[in-house]
């Protein structure tokens, strides 16, 4: 194999592989990328670690076609510290592969081409396109409830399933629910229910900044890929059962506060700096128009702040984790967001408006 590619154009391919490769291998082969020089002038990356494949293609000028494994991020921070605007020739033979960029040359270990596992797609009955924009958006407005537990695997990802005429994606780690909802994409009808895992969400969040138009989406119960452009990102499904988050969505609640986002969550911001870092809890006392932030710790001493709100139902006193409502509070676009409140013990009910495609529930705490 013998090809010369710029090193920009290397280096942004390299960057958008490398990261799917795990730092630590027990199998040698997955910390490789494989590089494959075809013979329409065409450079092919890819990596996987098993569960999650990119595969990724740019243009290249391809003196020999043939293909080899290297070191993912050995070859990454080789290109990093390569001159900007250099060309750098990759020539592979006998196991090594020199790369070489103006008076720089590197001869490095491979593997073999053969070793190198592919996740088998199998068919993909399910196909649609969604606007990269909408994407971002469903990502972005869910991620951050995204359960890191392990023994709740089937928490790790954010849930896509159609219902009626809406697609919706839904993420909980059991404090708090994000759910955002799009009218269904043509061809999603009889789309099966999907969790997304969390590493795929975060290299597809990733590879989206970069698209402009929109992405082929193309699934079954097991598999999921995405087509952005020059990349291709296949990956497992979490096989599991999502619980029926609609029962946690509370629709009782009758005590309404609306307060402008922005100066919530500063007051937040504020009063949480003295909160333990365990529990980081913060009270709200509710008022007829008056709502008092207030932290207690043992360790810091007291804070307190009152935010102006809209509130006209009877007063009393509910506690939250100060991060969860600020990662909430920071998905908010507008200029006013509805806090439905129920009592001390209840779910609660954040949302922009009841047009707003996305709705969020925070558990209170004791405090």
């Amino acid at each position: 194999m013998k090809a010369t590619i710029e090193r920009a154009t290397l280096l942004k391919s390299l960057g958008h592989v490398q990261s799917v490769v795990e730092r630590r291998n027990t199998i040698p082969i997955l910390s490789n990328v494989l590089i494959e020089a075809t013979s329409e002038g065409t450079l092919r990356l890819m990596a996987t670690d098993l569960d999650l494949q990119i595969v990724e293609q740019v243009a290249a000028a391809v003196d020999q076609p043939g293909a080899i494994t290297v070191s993912a991020h050995t070859l990454f921070d080789i290109a990093r510290k390569l001159p900007e605007g250099s060309q750098v020739q990759l020539a592979a033979a006998d196991g090594k592969m020199q790369v070489v960029a103006g008076r720089a040359r590197f001869n490095l270990q491979t593997l073999p081409k053969d070793d190198f596992p592919m996740i088998a797609e199998g068919e993909l009955p399910t196909k649609f396109e969604l606007a990269a924009e909408i994407l971002k958006q469903l990502i972005d407005k869910t991620r951050f409830a995204i359960s890191t537990e392990e023994t709740r695997y089937y928490l790790n990802g954010i849930f896509f399933h159609v219902q009626d005429d809406v697609l919706k994606a839904a993420a909980t780690d059991g404090h708090r629910l994000a759910r955002v909802t799009i009218p269904r994409p043509d061809g999603a009808e009889g789309m099966p229910d999907i969790i997304v895992p969390r590493k795929c969400v975060g290299e597809l969040r990733k590879l989206l900044d970069e698209v402009d138009g929109s992405v082929d989406i193309s699934l079954s119960s097991t598999k999921i890929r995405f087509g952005l452009g020059t990349a291709i990102l296949t990956s497992k499904l979490i096989d599991g059962t999502f619980p029926d988050y609609n029962r946690v969505i509370p629709t009782a609640n009758d005590k309404l506060l609306r307060i402008d986002p922005k100066s919530f969550m500063e007051g937040v911001d504020r009063v949480a700096t003295i909160a333990s870092e365990k529990t980081r809890a913060v009270k709200m006392a509710l008022d007829r128009d008056k709502i008092t932030l207030s932290v207690t710790s043992p360790e810091n001493g007291t804070a307190a702040e009152e935010v102006p709100g809209d509130y006209a139902s009877s007063g009393f006193e509910i506690g939250f984790n100060a991060r969860y409502l600020l990662d909430i509070l920071g998905q908010i676009d507008g200029d006013m967001v509805e806090v439905h409140l129920a009592d001390a013990a209840a779910p609660t009910l954040i949302r922009e408006n009841d047009k707003a495609p996305a709705l969020y529930v925070l558990m209170p705490m004791r405090v």
